[in-house]
């Protein structure tokens, strides 16, 4: 190779080292468009979920990507006259590639919490859950979030139920999926799980003979809310996303959504 292309090669590869912490979407911002017109303009909207957390946003019997946060989005995007594009990941990298501009969106079931709103956007709740403490049938040493000190559990990391277990004093083990979390309660490796009350009801619904028990439920419910990255860029998307989240609630379609999913109207406060 000519020295001159040696010397070509070595930039180009500098360029990309460099390009990935700044982050390459920079230039797109540059362009004088915002993220919704830079949306419109490819036509799609790319939207980060698990597809592991039923029955959210997971597989079914066919391997297609179904679920009330998966409809969501498509209704969503529908509304915005684009194509939504889902890309899958786990917990802990989406808000990561969301900050990063990977995503324009994360729907994934995202409770809207003190820390979060410090560094995402949220727009208008679209659900509402509560959080479930989970033991196996024989466990009658945990009865409250409180007796959770000094016990372990099960939680994907980064998660809203880790930082409630540890909050209340507990040491948590970093895992995947809902049905993981469970196994490890089941098999005795952890004392508990926190999960969503309506996450915990579908599972139980597939397996009705697992012998586990709800011990304790949040009094007050979680706002469900999808987050988008702090800034200008993404101010009209937000507000195009909450104008499209009033439409579905009040032609009905999140209502349909959620019975379809969960047997019961979550869309409601």
């Amino acid at each position: 190779m000519k020295k001159k292309n040696i010397l070509t090669a070595i930039m180009a590869v500098l360029l990309l080292v460099m390009c990935i912490p700044a982050g390459c979407g920079k230039k797109e911002e540059d362009s004088g468009k915002d993220l919704l017109a830079r949306i419109k303009e490819k036509g799609e909207i790319v939207i980060a979920m698990e597809g592991t957390w039923a029955p959210w946003t997971y597989h079914d019997e066919n391997d297609k990507l179904v679920g009330f946060d998966t409809e969501v989005g498509e209704a969503i995007a529908e509304i915005l006259g684009v194509k939504a594009v889902f890309v899958e990941g786990e917990w802990d990298g989406l808000l990561a590639g969301l900050e990063v501009g990977r995503y324009d969106l994360m729907i994934n079931g995202v409770e809207v919490t003190d820390d979060r709103s410090e560094k995402y956007d949220f727009t208008d709740a679209y659900a509402y859950i509560h959080t479930a403490l989970i033991v196996r049938s024989d466990n009658d040493t945990i009865a409250r979030f409180e007796d959770l000190k000094d016990k372990t559990t099960a939680n994907s990391i980064n998660s809203t139920y880790m930082y409630l277990a540890e909050d209340y004093g507990a040491t948590v083990l970093g895992v995947d999926t809902l049905d993981q979390t469970l196994d490890m309660v089941l098999s005795g490796r952890v004392d508990a799980t926190l999960n969503a009350e309506l996450s915990f009801d579908d599972y139980m619904g597939v397996h009705p003979d697992a012998e586990l028990k709800v011990a304790a439920l949040t009094e007050d419910a979680s706002l469900v809310a999808i987050p988008v990255r702090k800034g200008e860029d993404s101010e009209s998307l937000r507000e195009a996303v909450n104008d499209a989240i009033r439409q579905l609630r009040e032609n009905g379609k999140l209502a349909e959504i959620s019975q379809k999913y969960f047997g019961r109207d979550i869309t409601q406060e």
